[in-house]
Formats: C-alpha cells, sequence, structure tokens
C-alpha cells in the first residue's frame, strides 16, 4: 500500500513538472531531461510511469479538465457561461490547462497531432444537450456542432488573448464571444435572462 501511494505521488509530480516546462518551453522545447529536474526524481521513475514525452503529453490532455465540474442549474445555458469562464481564469494560472494548449497548438500539423479538444466538446455538447431539453436552444441549433463550434472559436479567443495580453484580459474576450454567439445558440425566452458576463465573475467582484 506504502509502494502504491508512493508510485502514485511520483506520478502526480512527473505529471506536473511535464504541464510546467511543457507550459513554459512549449511541446517541441520540453525535455525529459528539463521535466526530470524540474519533478527531482530519477530517470527511471519517469519511464516506469511514462514511456515517452508523447505519453506525458498525452496524459496532460487527459487530465486537464478533471478539476472542472460544470455548474448545474435551471438555466443550462448560463451554466455553459459560467463554465466557460471558469476555465479562462484558470488559464492564467493553471499549468496543466496552459500546457495542454501549447501541446495542441504545436502539434496540431505534425503527424499525429495530441488535440485536447474533444473532452471539452464533450463537455459543451452535454450542457447544450440539456439546454434544448429545456427549451433554452433556437430549434436548428444542433447541440454537438454547437460545442463543436464553441470550442473551437474559444480556442481562438484564449490564444488571441494570450497574446495580446498573456490572458489578462481572457475574461472580457469570453464575454464578447458570448455576446456575439448567444443571439444564434439561445431561444428569445432564453437569451432575455443570460448574463454573458457569468454568475460566478460577479460574486467575485
Amino acid at each position: 500500500m506504502v509502494k502504491q501511494e508512493r508510485a502514485v505521488r511520483t506520478r502526480r509530480t512527473v505529471l506536473e513538472a511535464a504541464a510546467h516546462v511543457i507550459g513554459a518551453r512549449g511541446y517541441q522545447g520540453a525535455t525529459i531531461a528539463k521535466i526530470i529536474q524540474r519533478a527531482g526524481v530519477t530517470k527511471g521513475a519517469v519511464y516506469f510511469h511514462f514511456r515517452s514525452k508523447d505519453a506525458l503529453a498525452r496524459a496532460v490532455i487527459e487530465e486537464q479538465t478533471d478539476p472542472f465540474v460544470p455548474p448545474v442549474s435551471d438555466s443550462r445555458l448560463q451554466d455553459a457561461i459560467d463554465f466557460s469562464h471558469q476555465v479562462a481564469l484558470a488559464l492564467r494560472s493553471d499549468p496543466m490547462l496552459q500546457a495542454g494548449t501549447r501541446i495542441a497548438v504545436e502539434t496540431t500539423f505534425t503527424e499525429e497531432p495530441l488535440v485536447p479538444y474533444q473532452a471539452w466538446t464533450d463537455i459543451m455538447t452535454a450542457i447544450f444537450t440539456d439546454a434544448q431539453s429545456n427549451g433554452e436552444l433556437l430549434p436548428a441549433v444542433a447541440p454537438d456542432r454547437a460545442a463543436e463550434f464553441f470550442v473551437a472559436a474559444y480556442l481562438g479567443v484564449q490564444l488571441y488573448s494570450h497574446a495580446a495580453s498573456n490572458r489578462a484580459d481572457l475574461p472580457e474576450r469570453v464575454t464578447a464571444l458570448w455576446r456575439h454567439t448567444l443571439p444564434g445558440l439561445a431561444s428569445p425566452g432564453a437569451l432575455s435572462r443570460l448574463d454573458p458576463q457569468g454568475r460566478s465573475r460577479k460574486v467575485a467582484a
């Protein structure tokens, strides 16, 4: 049991170190040597858990969504808005999220791109499907297509924000994204009750 607990801690240490190094240096610039140095473990410990840098990157992508649980309220569209702002705030400081973004961007044009988009798209599809059941979506909106579009747009917005302000203005840009997107998603009755700025941001303020 002690060995198992130690192995779990070591794996987590390596994973977090990989996220920090990839987030700072990029996927191409991150080396196993730098990750080992950051983690403070042996080379054998790293390769015991991850057979390659590729395997490490895939683990980062798989785990980056784990801490984020979408809220659930009477308005699932508002939940989607609030969730997107939660992620936007985390992107400014969460190494796992930042690393996932760099991995996605830097491997897009390789033979085997490592993409985190599907996990986020699945989350948004589930929320939009609930919103459709609640009558919050326009009749022509397909939840899966809407989710795919939003995740793609969100990726672009956060990359633009990263280049423009190191993501300092990301919440404002996400608000603007929703203001432009919601009229094409929300039914008239739902639209009038939605806050693109997000409820969580107002509470924090």
